[in-house]
């Protein structure tokens, strides 16, 4: 089956986007996992919140309703004398799998973090120091793109994420590969201008507007991964102003339902959308 949803929930600027315009923070969650079957938490990557707060979140959503983590940035982009840094995340990570609702660990490693031996051996390591869990790798720079890595990851039970994004050169381009149970697909719009511009805020990268036709060269790819797969994921990234969750809702529209967790309220009635 494939999930669908988006990379975060708590957006202010979804209001009235997304959100009703009087939406109370607190709820955003109850009202996201009303609508979507999963959503990729990111903010774990900025900082680790407290296990606390992350049972608070297992609680407040459906049974079913599951939660993908991003790594922390000391796991991805710190590479020496950080076993702390993995200790502390799988305490963090530790109410979702006792509530069932962790679909995966996402690391999304660095542009810099390039194909050499010395990046291979962090990934053994990695898989060594999350034993036991479902991890998928997201890589920035093409060069991870070959025959040995694919082969690298299937030997780690690791998954590969695939991505939308500017098609500029140096970055991953959209290529379709399974190398676990678990597909993996990652919408980050194709803002070429503002993708390198360090003039920007860094929500103007994210700010992208996919159409039905950018969509839908996904859809044999997406299906391609979900006949094999024991699960496929399809997030979106480009969430300023809530495009994410519209497009999120649109790509659903384009697929087969019966291959689709259904989005909505209600047991599975189809989410309306106001813009």
């Amino acid at each position: 089956m494939i999930y669908i949803g988006t990379a975060g929930f708590s957006y202010q600027d979804w209001k009235g986007y997304f959100y009703p315009r009087d939406q109370d923070k607190r709820y955003m969650l109850e009202y996201y996992s009303s609508r979507f079957p999963v959503v990729e938490v990111n903010s774990t990557w900025h900082a680790l919140p407290s296990p606390r707060t992350i049972h608070s979140m297992a609680r407040r959503t459906p049974r079913d309703f599951q939660f993908i983590v991003k790594a922390y940035q000391g796991l991805t982009h710190k590479y020496e004398d950080n076993e702390e840094d993995f200790r502390r995340f799988l305490e963090v990570i530790r109410p979702l799998e006792d509530y069932g609702k962790l679909a995966c660990v996402l690391a999304q490693f660095p542009w810099g973090f390039k194909n050499t031996p010395e990046s291979r051996d962090y990934l053994r390591r990695f898989r060594e120091l999350l034993p036991d869990r479902e991890l998928v790798v997201e890589f920035r720079n093409e060069g991870w793109i070959t025959g040995e890595t694919m082969d690298l990851l299937r030997g780690l039970g690791m998954g590969f994420c695939c991505v939308d994004e500017p098609r500029l050169r140096g970055l991953v381009k959209p290529h379709v590969f399974l190398t676990s149970n678990i597909g993996y697909v990652r919408f980050h719009g194709r803002n070429y201008e503002a993708w390198w511009d360090r003039n920007r805020e860094s929500w103007e990268r994210y700010d992208y507007l996919y159409n039905e036709d950018e969509l839908r060269e996904w859809v044999p790819g997406i299906l391609e991964l979900d006949r094999e797969a024991e699960r496929t994921y399809a997030i979106f990234n480009n969430h300023y102003r809530g495009k994410a969750p519209h497009n999120a809702v649109m790509l659903a529209s384009l697929l087969p339902p019966e291959r689709v967790v259904p989005l909505g309220a209600g047991g599975g009635q189809p989410m309306s959308w106001e813009v």
